[in-house]
C-alpha cells in the first residue's frame, strides 16, 4: 500500500504555522495515549510529535474517502495529503467541544469536492478499502447500493455489475456522492454524516434520498 503520509518536499510532518514553544517533553508513547484533542492542544504549541500522532490515526480514514470518491491511488494520495497540509496549518481554528475525526474530516471532504468541482471526475470506487487485509475486511468494506431495513425495493444487488454502479454514482453531485460514501461504505448513521459534514440532519436525508432515487434512475435497465 502506497503510504498516504501528508508530508513536505523534504520529507517532515507539514505545521502550522506556529513555532514550538520550548521542547518536546513527551515521548511517542506519551502522545499516543493523549486523545484527539489534547493532540490538537498539543500541535497547536508546534509539537511535532503531535502532529505525527494525528497523522498516524486518520492517515487511512482520509485516504479511503479520497480514494473512494476520486477512484485514482495516485491523486487520492496527493489530495489526502493537502487535506492534511490544510489542517495542520489550520490547527489553532479546531474547536475542541467537537470530535477531532468530524473537523478533519469535513476538511477532506471539502477539498476532494472543490477538485471535483474542477475537474469532472467519473467514476468512485465501490470494492472494498484499499487498506483492507483480507477478504473479510474487504468485504465488509464494499459499498451495498441496499439497505433492508431503510429500502426493502433495494435497486442492486449483484456486486458483478460494479462498473455500471461505479459510474451512475460518479454522475452524481459530489455531496450526494459524499454522503452516499459514508453512509454505505463507511457505515455513518445520519446524524454522524450531519455532524461530519456540518450540514442539518434533514439535509443529509435529503441528499440521501435523491442520491438513491437518481442511481435507480440511472440503473433502471439493470433491474430484472
Amino acid at each position: 500500500m502506497a503510504n498516504p503520509s501528508a508530508t513536505t518536499a523534504d520529507g517532515s510532518v507539514p505545521r502550522a504555522n506556529t513555532s514550538a514553544r520550548g521542547a518536546a517533553t513527551l515521548s511517542a508513547n506519551d502522545y499516543a495515549r493523549l486523545e484527539d484533542r489534547d493532540l490538537a492542544a498539543q500541535a497547536v504549541q508546534g509539537r511535532e510529535g503531535a502532529f505525527r500522532e494525528l497523522l498516524a490515526r486518520y492517515e487511512r480514514p482520509i485516504f479511503s474517502l479520497v480514494f473512494r470518491m476520486v477512484r485514482d491511488r495516485s491523486l487520492a494520495e496527493d489530495l489526502a495529503q493537502e487535506a492534511f497540509i490544510r489542517a495542520f496549518n489550520a490547527i489553532g481554528s479546531y474547536n475542541p467541544s467537537f470530535k477531532f475525526s468530524n473537523w478533519i474530516l469535513k476538511i477532506a471532504n471539502n477539498h476532494t469536492i472543490d477538485y471535483l468541482r474542477k475537474r469532472r471526475l467519473d467514476t468512485v470506487s465501490i470494492h472494498g478499502s484499499p487498506h483492507a487485509s483480507n477478504a473479510q475486511e474487504e468485504a465488509r468494506t464494499r459499498l451495498v447500493l441496499e439497505d433492508h431495513q431503510e429500502r426493502p425495493d433495494a435497486f442492486v444487488e449483484n456486486r458483478e455489475l460494479g462498473s455500471e454502479i461505479e459510474e451512475a454514482i460518479g454522475l452524481l453531485r459530489p455531496e450526494y456522492r459524499t454522503v452516499v460514501l459514508l453512509r454505505h461504505v463507511e457505515g455513518y448513521s445520519y446524524e454522524e454524516i450531519a455532524d461530519t459534514l456540518g450540514l442539518p440532519l434533514g439535509t443529509v436525508k435529503t441528499y440521501i434520498h435523491r442520491a438513491r432515487n437518481e442511481l435507480k434512475k440511472s440503473l433502471a435497465h439493470l433491474a430484472p
